[in-house]
């Protein structure tokens, strides 16, 4: 199942679209902008620049890596890009919507609608069943718990779930949380998928699972990004832009076959 169509409100659901600035013409085997840093810095005090002058775009249906070593600002880019942090300086697009101009609650709502996070521990609600856990994704869509329940289920068959919905964290293997995290992710149905080190506390297979299962996603219609220190992972990936010292030193894109399981 594709994501839903570009949102042409505003973030909050009122009112016309704010008009985009002129940008460069994508590649023409790719789509409209989903995100779009330009000149994006993000300074801390003590003089610590975690990133420096970055220009991204990241179009509709890519699926790419994010690779660096630690410390080399690939976090602050998903912090970023995922509109958790502003930037220092420089313009931040997100679905067309410069961040901004936007105030915090309008915020929340355009990360809602347009963006969903797994990250590399899970963050599993403790006794609440896969169901449960991945409709508390919708808490903030105005969707009623039943079709939040339905939903969920439907999010967790996309994860090959289907027969585990009724289990707790504590009953699950690593590599099941982890898909519980990704349906999560999906079932508010967002435009970009932000994955941090989604194989980072897995073992070999199920690292090899999951990175199968977001190939799949994308080849559906979900944009991808992979934020990763894995080189092995960048490589499987068709497109690799890598960090160092809050600096983009290379983006590269080829045709790369997916990872297969078990490789």
């Amino acid at each position: 199942m594709s994501g839903p169509p570009p949102d042409r409100r505003t973030p909050d659901g009122s009112g016309s679209p704010p008009a985009r600035s002129a940008v460069s013409a994508p590649p023409p085997s790719l789509s409209a902008p989903v995100v779009e840093l330009r000149n994006a810095t993000k300074s801390y005090p003590g003089g610590v620049h975690a990133l420096r002058a970055v220009n991204l775009t990241v179009h509709e249906g890519e699926l790419l890596a994010v690779v660096g070593p630690s410390g080399s600002g690939k976090s602050t880019m998903l912090n970023v890009m995922g509109t958790l942090d502003r930037p220092t300086t420089g313009t931040v697009r997100v679905a067309g919507y410069d961040v901004s101009a936007l105030s915090d609650a309008r915020l929340s709502a355009l990360r809602a609608r347009h963006i969903g996070f797994v990250f590399q521990h899970f963050h599993l609600a403790a006794g609440r069943d896969a169901v449960d856990n991945v409709a508390d994704g919708l808490l903030y869509a105005g969707v009623n718990s039943r079709e939040r329940r339905d939903r969920a289920r439907d999010a967790l068959a996309r994860v090959r779930l289907d027969h585990r919905t009724s289990h707790t964290p504590d009953e699950l293997s690593g590599g099941e949380k982890q898909r519980v995290a990704i349906a999560r992710a999906l079932v508010g149905e967002p435009r970009l998928l932000l994955a941090d080190e989604p194989t980072g506390a897995l073992d070999t297979a199920s690292g090899a699972v999951v990175m199968e299962l977001l190939h799949e996603l994308n080849a559906s219609g979900t944009t991808v990004c992979v934020i990763t220190h894995d080189q092995r992972i960048a490589a499987a990936l068709p497109r690799r832009v890598r960090f160092r010292d809050g600096e983009i030193v290379s983006d590269d894109r080829t045709t790369i076959a997916p990872m297969e399981v078990g490789a």
